[in-house]
């Protein structure tokens, strides 16, 4: 019998999501339009950009077919700018995701597929696959980079300062607050599941032995003849 999954989409799970993601290649050779079950592909002729799935990018990066431009968002000033934002105008926010385009519901394109990753995109607003798609890249083509190790660098720091956030906001739940995620990323949300989740079952149960110890001095005081509560008394207190 197979064990029960996890709840929510896992990290791996979350990162071959992300391989659908559209990026931006500088083919090396032609290609003609692949028909794939999500619709066919852009044609490729150098030295033409394209926009194609990141999953295709990376096979034809491996076969020296094409180089992937790497989004605006992932360089080491669109970076810095957002590290700023982080750690500096805002404590408890994270920074803004890019804007959905006023036709992102008519042309079968919806969150988080959207034109968020390609050469295109918005340079200081990070997508939701930012995190993973951003090590993708980093690690299938380095050499596509200006300086990749400033970017690793960069990503590193930005992944620190966001978790360290996220984490934070949790924090507020035993107050009765709540975490604001909005700009929270996929992979960030997957990683974190399991330690939010741990706090609010641990928060629950934690209120639950507190009503179930109040009952029984409720309980206990009536046994011993007092019929009145903390309450009560303040209500007498205030006639």
């Amino acid at each position: 019998m197979a064990l029960p999954l996890p709840p929510g989409l896992t990290p791996p799970e979350v990162a071959f999501l992300c391989e659908m993601e559209l990026v931006t290649v500088i083919p090396r050779q032609r290609l003609e339009s692949l028909e794939l079950l999500g619709g066919p592909t852009a044609a490729l002729f150098p030295p033409h950009r394209s926009n194609i799935p990141l999953w295709l990018a990376l096979l034809l990066k491996r076969q020296r077919r094409a180089n992937i431009s790497p989004p605006p968002w992932l360089t080491p000033t669109s970076l810095s700018a957002i590290l700023e934002f982080e750690t500096e105008h805002s404590k408890e926010a994270f920074s803004p995701p890019p804007r959905l385009p006023p036709s992102a519901g008519s042309n079968n394109t919806s969150p988080p597929f959207l034109l968020s990753s390609t050469s295109d995109a918005l340079p200081e607003a990070l997508p939701y696959h930012w995190l993973e798609l951003g090590e993708i890249l980093l690690e299938a083509a380095p050499d596509d980079f200006e300086d990749p190790d400033q970017v690793r660098r960069l990503m590193r720091d930005l992944r620190e300062v966001r978790t360290a956030k996220l984490r934070a906001g949790v924090a507020v739940l035993d107050a009765g607050g709540g975490v604001k995620m909005n700009g929270v990323g996929g992979m960030e949300v997957a990683e974190g599941r399991a330690f939010i989740g741990g706090v609010i079952d641990g928060l629950r149960k934690i209120g639950a032995s507190r009503e179930q110890a109040r009952r029984e001095r409720e309980a206990e005081e009536r046994d011993n003849g007092y019929a009145g509560t903390v309450e009560d008394d303040e209500d007498e207190m205030d006639l």
